[in-house]
């Protein structure tokens, strides 16, 4: 008997954040449909395993990871080598030599004589969009929605304020989010306060500044499923430069987003009226530093309170490319 063959993979690497995921789902997306006979493997941490499968961008995932942003080994790979390997980690030979090391058929990588240059101030999503069409494969930057959770939301309608950040630097302080969590419920508006693994102190703090019920405050970081169920379902979320931030864009969920020390045209949503971020033009700041970026404070609870309600206001529609629509709030 003949023994069944397996279709090729592709192995793309980008062992990141849920917020890096989300914004190259486009690139994914470009991936996918290059390559319609392959199976797409990510490399990944496992545990946005269920996030990326969420996207229907990859067939399977390959768990990697390492402290930080580091590049992580894929000595693990199992079976023979993978017949494409695409890096959309990062720019170094780093990210480019873990995937060499497996002897892929072919490489793709910016640190290769063939790769295209680094653009290093283009926004996330064109740079790795940008990337494939050096290598002959289209792809979109606003391709970026993913589909809807099944589930139900656990607050539909809410307002979703989350005040954690991964790094101080992207950390606006509690007490102003308190007062807009004040603003918003005195407005009729139910506000649901989130925040993700270690960050139950602060989430609590804001709680009990704002006067926030029990029930409306959900610690220690929520399976990605039910949070992902209540980013679709609510009717704004509020948040720093992180993870969920993305996660509002990819479900098309009305957004209010705070920036500092990296600008929204490095990382910021893309060109939609539902989305709204805030940012003070400045000197480069460090985005992993441990206080409040000097950008970030300079924004105010009376403006960044005026935002939401504004958003609150708008009719939601369906998300479209309308690039006309200016979804940068500079001050």
């Amino acid at each position: 008997m003949t023994p069944a063959r397996h279709p090729p993979r592709v192995l793309v690497l980008r062992a990141l954040g849920l917020g890096d995921l989300l914004a190259g789902v486009p690139a994914l997306r470009g991936v996918r449909r290059a390559f319609p006979g392959h199976r797409v493997h990510l490399a990944l941490p496992p545990a946005l395993a269920e996030a990326a499968r969420s996207t229907g961008a990859v067939d399977a995932v390959f768990p990697a990871e390492a402290p930080g942003r580091a590049v992580p080994s894929l000595t693990h790979w199992p079976g023979p080598p993978p017949d494409v390997a695409i890096d959309l980690h990062g720019n170094g030979p780093e990210s480019r030599d873990a995937l060499a090391a497996l002897h892929p058929r072919r490489l793709l990588a910016h640190a290769l004589p063939d790769g295209p240059p680094w653009p290093a101030h283009a926004h996330e999503r064109d740079r790795w969009c940008r990337f494939l069409h050096a290598y002959g494969i289209p792809a979109d930057p606003l391709d970026l929605r993913i589909p809807r959770p099944t589930a139900p939301s656990p607050a539909p309608g809410a307002v979703l304020v989350h005040p954690g950040a991964a790094s101080g630097a992207r950390r606006w302080p509690g007490e102003r989010f308190a007062a807009v969590v004040r603003c918003l419920r005195a407005t009729g508006h139910r506000v649901v306060l989130t925040g993700g693994p270690g960050e139950d102190a602060l989430v609590r703090s804001v709680a009990e500044r704002a006067g926030q019920p029990a029930s409306d405050v959900l610690t220690g970081g929520l399976p990605y499923g039910e949070l992902s169920a209540l980013v679709a379902g609510a009717s704004l979320v509020l948040s720093g430069d992180t993870g969920l931030a993305h996660l509002a864009v990819a479900h098309g969920t009305p957004s209010v987003t705070l920036f500092g020390p990296v600008s929204p045209r490095l990382w910021g949503p893309p060109p939609f009226p539902e989305h709204l971020a805030l940012w003070k033009p400045g000197p480069p700041g460090d985005p992993h530093g441990r206080t409040p970026d000097a950008r970030l404070l300079r924004l105010r609870t009376g403006e960044v309170a005026a935002a939401c309600l504004t958003q609150l206001r708008r009719p939601r529609t369906r998300p479209g490319p309308t690039r006309a629509a200016e979804a940068e709030r500079v001050h």
